[in-house]
């Protein structure tokens, strides 16, 4: 099945650069409009059913881009939850420099590592295909499932030899990235670019 994988709206730490993780902070007004918009984006006609993380942020984007098409959800897959920070979670990115040094070569008491992340996505989204299945929804049909943008960004890295995304650069509240999954393969559906 093809699952979209959305990052949630922005939320007040979002906008002062604090890192969230596991914390349960609330959308704002800018991502309940990021997740309008995401909602938006999509074809009305693709979709049946909304997964998200049990984190507040995620499953209210799911529950606005599933009320905007009438989808069923949404039905919470914990695993779809952000990186767990450690003693990170809470400083802001500043603070995080100062303390443990750049991001991709940090090592953060207490925090997932990249390999934990890596095997906690791809569990999540074989769980949200086989929850689908166990509905009896049509494999044709796409899913959704709105998730962490750190937990986004591991599993592009993972699926793109770490050229995606970009150092420095992360994944865009409200932001979609499809994804081709079944029990032994995920594959990103990635956008064609030409020469």
């Amino acid at each position: 099945m093809i699952v979209t994988l959305i990052r949630h709206g922005q939320t007040d730490w979002n906008l002062a650069g604090r890192i969230q993780g596991s914390t349960d902070i609330a959308l704002n007004e800018t991502g309940r409009q990021q997740a309008r918009d995401a909602a938006a984006a999509l074809d009305p006609s693709i979709a049946t059913a909304v997964y998200s993380s049990d984190l507040q942020r995620a499953n209210e984007t799911a529950r606005i881009i599933a009320a905007a098409h009438g989808w069923n959800g949404p039905h919470i897959i914990a695993p779809l939850r952000e990186r767990f920070f450690g003693e990170a979670e809470g400083l802001y990115n500043h603070e995080f420099l100062e303390r443990f040094g750049p991001w991709a070569t940090a090592e953060v008491p207490g925090a997932e590592t990249r390999a934990e992340i890596r095997v906690r996505i791809s569990a999540a989204l074989r769980d949200v295909v086989a929850h689908a299945e166990s509905l009896g929804i049509d494999p044709t049909t796409r899913l959704i499932a709105v998730s962490h943008g750190a937990m986004i960004a591991e599993l592009l890295r993972s699926l793109t030899d770490g050229a995606y995304p970009l150092p420095g650069e992360g994944i865009a509240n409200g932001s979609a990235h499809d994804f081709f999954v079944t029990d032994d393969d995920i594959r990103w559906l990635s956008p064609v670019v030409a020469d």
